[in-house]
């Protein structure tokens, strides 16, 4: 965070952190500055005793009292001085989130590797599988940002679904306005200027379930599933669409999201070689 520009005399750390951060509790942080687990934009750790200077970015690498093991392993697909590309498996979260933080592909991918620069060019939701792309050259990481920001990736996935409201129709081009809902952790369809857009054909078709191709052309959270909704139909293991159930600890594992990213194809922005990846897991089908 960045230290805000306040009225002088300035707070001390400790009190700056206790008044912004009051659930966390001031003990907490005095024990956190004196055990040197603050630092800032220069790398050089902060103490309690360190003044307050305004536009300080400070950094804290997040701790949880009991982070559950997530039992599914990733895997690395392809790896040069440029790129990281990585399978993750269902539950394992791309980055730290809730009460996950060492139990995050980043982390796991670090810890692994040994690349202590490895950023991800985009996130996938931490209920779905798939294919990941890191940056590993902290000096050339726009051109990969860019491939995303600019339609320069060709992302498919796969889903296991309800049959849509209409069966007979086997293609859709789906666009939708998606914003943020209730509660926080969802989103919904509303009037308004399009945002997002996605392509879904429908494959082979089992009883009531129905295997999806899907290709989003944006990159809204939870476009897919939302996008699925406006043709009538569901993703196997969804507990966030249509209805909302409260997150588990740990999460049943034997109900994993049936959503998958893939494939990820694209020419490489700095040799101009085409490079094509597929996730080696699979749905439940």
């Amino acid at each position: 965070m960045t230290l805000p520009n306040l009225p002088a005399p300035y707070p001390s750390l400790l009190d700056f952190f206790d008044n912004h951060f009051p659930y966390v509790g001031r003990d907490i942080w005095r024990e956190r500055l004196k055990l040197g687990k603050i630092s800032d934009e220069r790398g050089k750790t902060v103490s309690e005793g360190t003044p307050f200077r305004v536009n300080a970015r400070l950094r804290y690498f997040r701790e949880v009292v009991q982070e559950h093991p997530i039992p599914f392993e990733e895997h690395i697909l392809f790896q040069n001085e440029s790129i990281l590309i990585a399978d993750k498996p269902h539950f394992l979260p791309v980055t730290p989130s809730g009460s996950y933080v060492n139990e995050c592909l980043l982390h796991r991918l670090k810890r692994r590797t040994g690349l202590n620069h490895l950023v991800p060019v985009h996130r996938l939701d931490r209920e779905t599988a798939g294919l990941v792309l890191f940056t590993v050259d902290e000096k050339n990481r726009r051109p990969w940002f860019d491939l995303f920001r600019y339609g320069g990736i060709e992302k498919s996935y796969e889903a296991i679904a309800t049959l849509p409201a209409n069966p007979e129709e086997r293609e859709w081009l789906i666009e939708s306005r998606i914003e943020r809902g209730e509660p926080w952790v969802r989103f919904r369809n509303v009037e308004g200027e399009r945002n997002a857009r996605s392509r879904i054909q429908l494959g082979e078709a089992r009883g009531e379930l129905a295997k999806f191709e899907l290709e989003p052309i944006t990159g809204k959270t939870h476009q897919l599933r939302l996008h699925l909704g406006l043709i009538g139909s569901h993703i196997i293991g969804d507990r966030f669409y249509p209805d909302y159930q409260p997150p588990e600890d740990p999460p049943n594992y034997d109900n994993p999201l049936q959503l998958l990213a893939k494939r990820l194809a694209f020419e490489d922005p700095l040799t101009g070689k085409h490079l094509s990846f597929e996730s080696g897991f699979s749905l439940i089908w």
